[in-house]
């Protein structure tokens, strides 16, 4: 009996294998999917929702305490809770409010308050502001955080606001000319551990 060529076998598998190799070569799904953006588009939208954890969260006694020695840093000599400027520190409600101002500057400052707020009224209120202010909002660090910058009305220098919301406290800081890197993302970390 004559034998048959192994040449068109041989073929076929060495196909199969090329075609095995370059399958394992490609990106899985989640390496071609695009990274997601890290703001929405100013148009109106609701608030993503967030999974709210049943866990207390306490809120920070302590303006300096809560930032990382490079916030510090950029904020530098900027007077803190002046009492020309109002009531700050520690509140009697359990809220913190943090105001870096020098009493005597026309308008380089940063507040903060740092209260309790439920789920309802919080996605209210920042709805609101996506849809009446033009805040922009997305969620990172398990929580919503919504934002807005503009030019000052008096001065050419930038002023801002930005919440976070997460597990019922909300983080509202408002600033003008004062807006050091990594600020909210610093009381994030102290209050929620990430």
């Amino acid at each position: 009996m004559p034998r048959r060529p192994l040449r068109p076998a041989l073929t076929a598998v060495a196909l199969g294998a090329a075609m095995l190799a370059l399958t394992a070569c490609a990106p899985a799904a989640d390496e071609s999917a695009p990274a997601p953006s890290a703001t929405v588009s100013s148009s109106p939208a609701p608030i993503p929702t967030i999974t709210q954890t049943a866990t207390a969260v306490r809120i920070p006694a302590d303006c300096r305490s809560m930032l990382t020695a490079d916030v510090l840093a950029q904020l530098g000599d900027t007077p803190l809770n002046d009492p020309a400027m109002g009531p700050s520190g520690a509140q009697s409600d359990g809220s913190l409010t943090c105001i870096w101002r020098d009493p005597a500057a026309d308008t380089t400052g940063l507040v903060t308050h740092i209260t309790r707020m439920d789920r309802g009224p919080a996605l209210d209120m920042l709805n609101d502001l996506v849809s009446t202010q033009g805040f922009s909002c997305y969620t990172p660090d398990a929580g919503t955080r919504c934002e807005k910058t503009w030019i000052n009305d008096t001065y050419p220098v930038n002023d801002g606001r930005t919440l976070y919301w997460r597990d019922d406290v909300l983080i509202d800081t408002q600033y003008s000319n004062l807006a050091p890197t990594g600020y909210t993302a610093s009381i994030i970390s102290s209050i929620f551990g990430s």
